[in-house]
């Protein structure tokens, strides 16, 4: 019974490092994943936007913008939108939706500048055009450009970090987003899996060499101390008869 016990609770110390390992690498990953994610909210709510950070995908607002930079984008009223000329070019900086406004307009976000802007009874609307075209928003379809309305509009541009959107648009363009995932994830899973089983080897390694070494508390046992004397006396009776026994 005591046998069953010692073995049940050595199994449990086996499984306990390898747990242990697996519910930090868990951790681990599922706190990177959430933590972007909380990042995000954090700026939305920051920012006031449902859209905090966009990726300039073309070169229609340089040498203002470039295409790769990430923008950051502030949620602004819209009457507090301030408008230019294309001469001056002084106008914010906004980003909104066009699907949908004229034929061909992107599905993703456009980053240009308000040029104009007025007020009726449908709110508040806005033609925009980007710095380096040569053309406002929609005008190929409408003389004049199309009006953009106020709830198409994510935010102003209020900051940028150069080129780190190029990672953004080199995984969107070249659909290698889920295989990089994959790439990355495949090793690190691997590694868990080797460290916990070369632990469970390592610690069943150790216990065989503990095994065969004699408990200290054994040695120090009474008892056996006095069995081993009288074996040592037993061998040596039994070496000296035979030493006269001819």
């Amino acid at each position: 019974m005591e046998n069953k016990r010692l073995k049940k609770k050595d199994k449990e110390d086996r499984e306990k490092p390898s747990t242990k390992k697996i519910i930090i690498a868990v951790f681990l990953i599922g706190f990177a994943f959430f933590g972007s994610f909380l990042i995000y909210f954090i700026l939305q709510v920051a920012l006031n936007t449902p859209t905090p950070m966009v990726v300039v995908v073309s070169g229609s607002m340089e040498p203002e913008l470039y295409k790769g930079d990430l923008l950051f984008l502030q949620g602004v009223e819209p009457e507090d939108l301030r408008d230019g000329t294309i001469e001056d070019k002084d106008g914010d900086i906004i980003v909104y939706d066009a699907r949908g406004l004229w034929d061909g307009a992107p599905d993703e976000p456009i980053v240009h500048r308000i040029i104009d802007k007025w007020h009726n009874e449908s709110g508040w609307w806005f033609k925009t055009k980007g710095d380096a075209n040569s053309m406002i928003d929609g005008e190929r379809d409408v003389e004049g450009g199309v009006p953009i309305p106020e709830d198409r509009i994510f935010g102003k541009v209020v900051g940028k970090i150069p080129y780190i959107g190029w990672v953004k648009i080199f995984l969107t363009e070249t659909n290698l987003l889920i295989p990089l995932i994959v790439i990355l994830a495949v090793p690190l899973i691997v590694s868990i899996i080797m460290d916990i089983f070369k632990e469970e080897d390592e610690e069943e390694a150790e216990r065989k060499k503990e095994s065969k070494k004699p408990s200290y508390k054994v040695l120090k046992d009474p008892d056996f101390q006095k069995s081993r004397i009288k074996d040592e006396e037993s061998q040596q009776d039994q070496s000296t008869k035979d030493d006269f026994d001819f």
